[in-house]
C-alpha cells in the first residue's frame, strides 16, 4: 500500500513537472489541458474553435499551467519551439472578419481588452505599453493603418504591442523549389505554424505553410531580438481572437510545444476535420414532393404549377454568363427579399437621387446588411460597372464600409453593404438632432475617415476616387468609428496614371472649383470636398445654407472668424465647454486649408493624417498663403447652371465613369 502511494506522488510530481518545464502535444483537442473564455470552445470533434456567430465579442484559448521560460540564475529566456494547425472560415468567401494571435503573457486575463483589431489583447490606453510583457504572432485579415499594418493579409510578430516589430505578407517558399507563394489567411484551409527562439543567439523565427507542405528552411519571418525583457519567469501560452461586423469562424486542429528542445511533430493524420463552408440548400419540392402529389391531386398539381410560376417571375433575376465570374459577390433576389422583409417601409433607412436603403437580416446567418435598390434601364456597360463595384468591393479597411456583394433582377441592381447601426453621421449634426456627438467622438470620426480616405488614395494597389465626401456619406458603427460609404461616384485608375472623366459628378458645396474647368476627378478634389468635411463636423452646419436675405457659404464665415483672430467662434454651439480648444482650432484650420482655389495648395490626405495626429505641426494660415481670393468656394464662381441644379447634400446623385452614366441614365 506504501508502495502505491508514493508511486502515485511520484506520477502527479512528473506531471507538475511536465508542466512547469512545457512540453505537449495535441492531435485534436478531445481531452486537452486547457483554460477558455469568451467564445472559445471546444467542438465534439476535437477542433478548438476560438470564434462563432456572435459581434464584437473576445475570446481566449489557454494552456491551463504556467510554463517556466526563465533561467533562475542570469534571467535569461530559455529556447523554445511551437507549431499548429488553424484555418480561418470566412461566411462569405474574400471578406474575413479579425484574425487571430498565438499569445505568450504573465496572465490569462485581459481586463478592458477590446474586440475587433484589439484582438482581445490590448485596448486604446494599454497598447504598446512595456508593463503588458506580451509576446505574440498576429494573422492579421484587415488593414489597419492606425498600427501601420502593411497589407490586409499577412503575418506579424508583436511585443507588446499591436504596431508589428516585423510584418511580412502571408506566405511560403518551398523547399527545394525557387519562388514564393502566396498564402490567402482567409481560404478555409488549413495551414500549419511553426514559431521558434534561439535563446542563445536570441532569434525568433516563424514560418508558415499548407498542411501538406514540409516545414520552410526558409521562415517568413526572421528577427533578431532578445526575449528576456519581455518574458517573466513563468508564462502563459495560448491563442486570443475576437470578432467585428463581419463573422469568421476561428479553428485550431492540433498544437505542440516543448521549451529546451523541438516541439513534437503533430500528426496531420490524427487532426480532426473542418467543417464544410455553408451551402444553400437546395428545395426538394421539383424533385420529390411535386411528383407525388401529381400521382394523387392532378387538380393541386396545377395550382402548384401555377404558384411556382408566380414566384419564379416574382424574384426573377438577370444572370449573365460572365456573372460566373463573381459568383462569391452574387446574393439571390429571394434572399433579399426575405432579409429586408419585402423591402417594406418599416426596414427604409434612408432614401436621395441614388436610391433607397433597406435595412435587413439575412435569413440563414442572421447578418444584419444594407441593401441599396438602383434603377437601371440600360444593359450598356454593366458588365464593367460590376466589375468596378466588385473591384471596390475588395477594399478591406476599417474606416471603409465593407461592401459585400450585388443582385441584378429586371430593372434594378441591389448594392449588398454591412449594417452601421448608428447611421449616418449628418443625424447627429442638424436640424437640432436629439443625440449629438461630443468633441472627442467628433475628433475620431474625423480621424478615421481620413484615415480610410488617405488608405484609398494611397494605400491599396488602385488609386479610388471617392468624389461624394460628405457627412451623409460618413456612416457610424457600433463603437461610432466614422466609415466611408456609397461608392456610386467612386473612380478607379491605377497608380501614376493620369484619371479622366467626363462628367462633373458629387454634391454642391463639396465640389471643387477645377471641377468645371477640367472635368477631372482627383485625389486633390477629394481633399476639397475633405476640407468641406471638416467644416461640416467641427461647426455643425452645412456648407452652403440658404437664407432668404443671402445664402451663408460655411468656409466664408470660418475665414472671417479666423480674420477677427477668433476662429473658435466658428465652432458648433452643441459642443459647450467640453472640448479641446488646440484640437478644434487645428481641424478648422485645415478645414481652411484644404479648401484652398488652387489643387497644388492643399496637402494629400497623408499630410492631412500627420496634422490631425499631431506628427506634423500646423503653421498658420497666413504663412501658408491662405487669403480671401485664396478660399474661392465651389458655389462663388465658375459653375455653369447645370452644375447648380446638382442635388443638396441632403441628396445623392449616382453615376460610375463614362460607363455607368449610360447604364444608369433613367436613374437620375
Amino acid at each position: 500500500m506504501l508502495f502505491l502511494i508514493v508511486l502515485a506522488v511520484s506520477l502527479l510530481a512528473n506531471i507538475a513537472a511536465s508542466h512547469e518545464t512545457g512540453d505537449f502535444m495535441y492531435n485534436g483537442f478531445w481531452s486537452a489541458n486547457l483554460s477558455l473564455d469568451g467564445l472559445a470552445a471546444l467542438t465534439g470533434n476535437g477542433l478548438l474553435k476560438l470564434t462563432n456567430g456572435t459581434k464584437q465579442m473576445v475570446s481566449h484559448a489557454f494552456y491551463a499551467d504556467p510554463i517556466t521560460f526563465k533561467n533562475s540564475s542570469d534571467g535569461a529566456v530559455h529556447s523554445f519551439s511551437t507549431t499548429f494547425v488553424f484555418a480561418i472560415i470566412p461566411e462569405y468567401a474574400a471578406l474575413g472578419g479579425h484574425g487571430f494571435t498565438f499569445v505568450m503573457a504573465p496572465r490569462r486575463e485581459f481586463p478592458g481588452a477590446r474586440p475587433s483589431y484589439y484582438f482581445g489583447l490590448f485596448n486604446e490606453t494599454n497598447d504598446g505599453k512595456a508593463t503588458n510583457h506580451i509576446f505574440a504572432v498576429e494573422f492579421d485579415t484587415i488593414q489597419n493603418n492606425e498600427f501601420h499594418d502593411i497589407n490586409d493579409n499577412h503575418v506579424g510578430i508583436d511585443v507588446n504591442g499591436l504596431v508589428s516589430v516585423k510584418s511580412s505578407p502571408a506566405g511560403y517558399t518551398e523547399n527545394n523549389i525557387q519562388g514564393f507563394r502566396n498564402l490567402s489567411l482567409i481560404s478555409g484551409k488549413a495551414m500549419q505554424v511553426w514559431v521558434d527562439y534561439d535563446g542563445v543567439h536570441k532569434q525568433i523565427r516563424v514560418a508558415v505553410a499548407p498542411v501538406n507542405v514540409d516545414k520552410p528552411n526558409t521562415p517568413l519571418l526572421s528577427l533578431s531580438f532578445n526575449l528576456s525583457p519581455i518574458f517573466k519567469e513563468t508564462m502563459y501560452v495560448g491563442f486570443s481572437s475576437s470578432t467585428g461586423t463581419l463573422l469568421t469562424s476561428h479553428y485550431i486542429l492540433g498544437w505542440s510545444l516543448k521549451v529546451n528542445g523541438q516541439a513534437h511533430r503533430l500528426d496531420l493524420s490524427q487532426l480532426p476535420r473542418l467543417p464544410h463552408m455553408k451551402k444553400k440548400q437546395k428545395s426538394i419540392l421539383l424533385t420529390t414532393g411535386l411528383p407525388f402529389m401529381c400521382l394523387f391531386f392532378l387538380s393541386i398539381l396545377v395550382f402548384a404549377v401555377a404558384y411556382a410560376i408566380r414566384k419564379r417571375r416574382k424574384f426573377a433575376e438577370v444572370l449573365e454568363d460572365w456573372e460566373r465570374d463573381y459568383s462569391p459577390h452574387r446574393f439571390k433576389y429571394k434572399d433579399l427579399y426575405v432579409a429586408t422583409k419585402g423591402f417594406r417601409d418599416q426596414e427604409l433607412l434612408g432614401a436621395g437621387g441614388f436610391g433607397r436603403v433597406y435595412r435587413g437580416v439575412l435569413p440563414t446567418s442572421k447578418t444584419e446588411i444594407a441593401v441599396k435598390r438602383v434603377s437601371h434601364e440600360s444593359r450598356q456597360g454593366m458588365r464593367q460597372f460590376i466589375a468596378e463595384i466588385i473591384s471596390i468591393g475588395r477594399l478591406r479597411h476599417r474606416n471603409i464600409v465593407t461592401f459585400l456583394g450585388y443582385c441584378r433582377r429586371k430593372g434594378e441592381l441591389l448594392l449588398v453593404y454591412d449594417y452601421m447601426p448608428n447611421g449616418s453621421l449628418d443625424k447627429y449634426l442638424y436640424n437640432q438632432p436629439k443625440v449629438t456627438l461630443n468633441w472627442s467622438q467628433r475628433f475620431k470620426v474625423i480621424k478615421g475617415v481620413a484615415y480610410g480616405l488617405s488608405y484609398l488614395h494611397e494605400g491599396w494597389e488602385q488609386v479610388v476616387i471617392h468624389r461624394d465626401i460628405k457627412a451623409s456619406n460618413i456612416l457610424l458603427d457600433s463603437e461610432l468609428n466614422g466609415r466611408l460609404g456609397d461608392f456610386g461616384l467612386a473612380r478607379l485608375y491605377d497608380h501614376g496614371t493620369d484619371p479622366q472623366t467626363t462628367h462633373v459628378m458629387g454634391t454642391l458645396g463639396y465640389l471643387a472649383p477645377e471641377n468645371t474647368r477640367t472635368a477631372r476627378a482627383t485625389t486633390s478634389t477629394d481633399v476639397f470636398a475633405f476640407g468641406a468635411f471638416l467644416l461640416e463636423v467641427a461647426c455643425g452646419r452645412r456648407p452652403i445654407e440658404a437664407r432668404e436675405e443671402e445664402d451663408v457659404i460655411l468656409v466664408d464665415w470660418v475665414f472671417s472668424c479666423w480674420e477677427k483672430g477668433n476662429i473658435l467662434e466658428a465652432r458648433d454651439p452643441n459642443l459647450g465647454v467640453d472640448f479641446v480648444a488646440k484640437e478644434v482650432e487645428l481641424v478648422l484650420q485645415l478645414g481652411l486649408l484644404c479648401s484652398h482655389s488652387e489643387p497644388t495648395a492643399r496637402p494629400s490626405m497623408r499630410y492631412v493624417v500627420q496634422y490631425l495626429e499631431g506628427d506634423l505641426a500646423m503653421q498658420e494660415l497666413s504663412s501658408l498663403g491662405i487669403s480671401k481670393s485664396g478660399l474661392t468656394f465651389a458655389y462663388h464662381e465658375g459653375f455653369s447652371n447645370s452644375i447648380m441644379s446638382y442635388p443638396s447634400s441632403t441628396d445623392k446623385a449616382f453615376s460610375q465613369t463614362s460607363v455607368a452614366d449610360s447604364l444608369l441614365s433613367g436613374g437620375r
